[in-house]
């Protein structure tokens, strides 16, 4: 058959992402793949060069998704089939351009691990993201901001003369646009996926792109890459080079065979062919190879431990079967930049396709050749001159213009050429994608004034680029103008400055709440607490005052802050203040497991330990517990000696 393109709609159990939670996220970021500069000491001198270029103090100007839950009902999806009589691809334009199933027809084989359901969990940089296929990095260190967003996507003609699917936004964390183009040649065992990232501005940028692919996990599933050694990172924050496959007494290319969950970046000889590939007790599975630009190749395991079956569970369907991640990146690590400068780019291609190969070496006690049995059949069936061959004949059509619309993204890349002008060839951000987030910085671009709202709501997003906090230096200083100044000039380290442009629109505006949070903040920050629960406690009692009606927005609102000034209020044990907030809040707020878990801290706060304990004793579940986050264990051992009961033990690491 030729290959074909169709929309269709994927059904699955599903539960909300939610409204974004409009509080911008001005505290430093949580995020586990971090070392401090002593922790840094003694890596190869690139790669901690790399580890120190630009990280993330922010999430800004992205918002967090915290809004889900944990009730699933039947969804429609929207999704682009690609197909040809050899392979059969899923993707969620969606859903972050997401390959939810890669299906190998002649075998009647999913080559990927396929969640069943879509459930939203707090491991994306900004908060919701879900398990399962393959997934597109970019941004920073962690899972994209993107993990639960829209992108646009098109049809534009292949190489092979067929049509390719084009998959492309603008990613805000580093202000650059990407593109994803994905297509099966005829015949072809292989999907072809074609990467760009692209920099437009004339200041240099950092890069971090990984391609996380999840595959099945069974007791005898092997992870083979071209190394003989790793740089092993695990939950206690450390980063060290380790031999493969075996390391403190186990082979750790057996996902199941470690106890915890930890990530094994594999080192790569830089003139070795690039490739990894997860096989089971057969020889059968999933390759994946690429252009040498495409550096990393990493293996994450959740392990054989309660914590990481836990989180298994808590991401999918208890019972169905586990999985781990084989990952390909720019970096030899997760936890680098890479600068790309000005008027550059980045471009590569990757391929996807089945691999088998004589499972008795796979398996065997010599590295060397399992490695070697595994790198030849992949020659056999793609070899590497195929590879660089497919992509030089790739990057003509790179530029090629959109012919069909299947899906739209966001209206903030539009914006952004509307701003610069720049000229992105292949990749197009049309005005008509503007929408009403964008609405008043476009205004202020025409202008020069941000536009007070029409009527009483939550602050819009607000914008961080240097470009942007120019204009609203210069902007006529009303209150809302003053909010975006200080969010701005906090993104860019002058936190002093931000806190004098809240407090100048503190004096004249009709709406304190958001004003008075921000500098809640900055005295948290800034090591006063005390000062920090007054503002908070005053903040909470404004929006209370000023809130409209049970919508969305209001409802994230009330929830966000009110959830932040308990924690204020408790820090400085102000408890019958904190019980007040919570006291204040929707009955239909008190009943998720995150209000649940805050009320067991209340009463274990005001000395009722008994009823704290009864809080655990009738379950709850916390919907977005942060990966990594101890806190469930924390309060546990405060109310009791005995061990954490199963259902809140998410421990990634062992107890010190």
């Amino acid at each position: 058959m030729a290959t074909t393109v169709r929309r269709t709609v994927l059904t699955l159990p599903a539960a909300p992402v939610g409204p974004p939670n409009p509080l911008p996220a001005l505290r430093p970021l949580d995020e586990m793949h971090s070392l401090d500069e002593r922790a840094r000491q003694g890596l190869p001198r690139d790669m901690a060069r790399q580890i120190g270029y630009e990280p993330l103090r922010t999430l800004l100007p992205v918002r967090v998704l915290d809004g889900y839950g944990r009730e699933r009902t039947p969804t429609r999806l929207d999704a682009i089939v690609i197909e040809n009589e050899r392979l059969r691809a899923i993707v969620l334009p969606g859903l972050g351009g997401r390959i939810h199933s890669l299906h190998h027809k002649p075998a009647g084989r999913e080559l990927l691990y396929r969640n069943p359901v879509f459930q939203p969990a707090d491991f994306a940089l900004n908060g919701a993201w879900f398990s399962g296929g393959i997934e597109w990095n970019i941004g920073a260190t962690g899972h994209t901001a993107l993990s639960c967003a829209p992108l646009h996507a098109a049809l534009v003609p292949a190489p092979d003369g067929g049509e390719m699917v084009r998959l492309w936004e603008w990613e805000r964390l580093r202000d650059l646009p990407f593109q994803v183009d994905l297509w099966l040649p005829a015949d072809s065992d292989f999907l072809h996926v074609g990467v760009r990232i692209r920099n437009p501005h004339e200041r240099p940028a950092p890069v971090y792109w990984w391609s996380n692919i999840a595959v099945e996990e069974h007791e005898s599933t092997r992870v083979i890459a071209p190394a003989d050694e790793a740089w092993h990172f695990g939950y206690e924050r450390s980063l060290r080079r380790v031999p493969v496959p075996d390391f403190q007494g186990a082979d750790r290319t057996y996902p199941l065979r470690s106890e915890y969950p930890a990530d094994y970046f594999y080192d790569v000889p830089a003139e070795a062919r690039k490739w990894i590939a997860s096989l089971d007790e057969g020889g059968r599975g999933l390759v994946q190879t690429s252009t040498d630009i495409l550096r990393g190749r990493k293996l994450f395991l959740w392990g054989s431990g309660r914590g990481g079956r836990r989180w298994q569970d808590w991401l999918t369907e208890p019972g169905t079967t586990g999985y781990a991640e084989i990952q390909a990146g720019l970096a030899r690590t997760q936890l680098e930049h890479i600068r790309l400068d000005g008027g550059e780019e980045f471009s590569w291609l990757e391929l996807y396709g089945p691999l088998a190969a004589d499972a008795a070496t796979v398996h065997g006690d010599d590295w060397s050749a399992a490695r070697a049995e595994v790198g030849s059949r992949l020659s056999e069936a793609l070899p590497r001159e195929a590879v660089d061959a497919a992509y030089e004949a790739w990057r003509p059509y790179a530029d090629a213009e959109p012919a069909e619309t299947l899906a739209t993204g966001s209206g903030w890349g539009a914006l952004e050429v509307l701003r610069e002008g720049h000229k992105l060839p292949g990749t197009p951000f049309e005005e008509s994608t503007l929408g009403e987030e964008q609405a008043p910085w476009r205004e202020l671009l025409r202008t020069g004034v941000f536009p007070e709202p029409r009527r009483v709501t939550p602050p819009g997003p607000s914008l961080v680029a240097p470009h942007w906090r120019d204009m609203l230096e210069t902007a006529p200083a009303d209150p809302l103008a003053e909010y975006h100044l200080g969010v701005a000039q906090w993104h860019a380290g002058d936190l002093a400055q931000a806190v004098r442009s809240w407090e100048r629109g503190l004096e004249l505006a009709p709406s304190r709440w958001p004003l008075l949070r921000c500098l809640a903040v900055a005295d948290q920050q800034g090591g006063n607490a005390e000062r920090a629960a007054e503002r908070y406690a005053e903040a909470f009692d404004d929006l209370c005052e000023e809130r409209r009606d049970d919508g969305d927005s209001w409802t994230a609102a009330t929830v966000a802050l009110g959830r932040e000034a308990i924690a204020a209020l408790l820090a400085v044990r102000r408890t019958a203040e904190a019980r007040d907030v919570w006291s204040r809040l929707r009955p239909s707020v008190l009943e998720r497991g995150r209000f649940r878990l805050i009320d067991a801290q209340l009463l274990l706060a005001e000395g009722r330990a008994a009823e704290a304990r009864a809080v655990f004793d009738a379950g709850f579940e916390v919907a977005d517990l942060r990966e990594g986050a101890e806190i469930l264990g924390e309060v546990w051992s405060a109310l009791t000696d005995e061990p954490l009961p199963d259902a809140y033990d998410y421990r990634m690491r062992p107890q010190s």
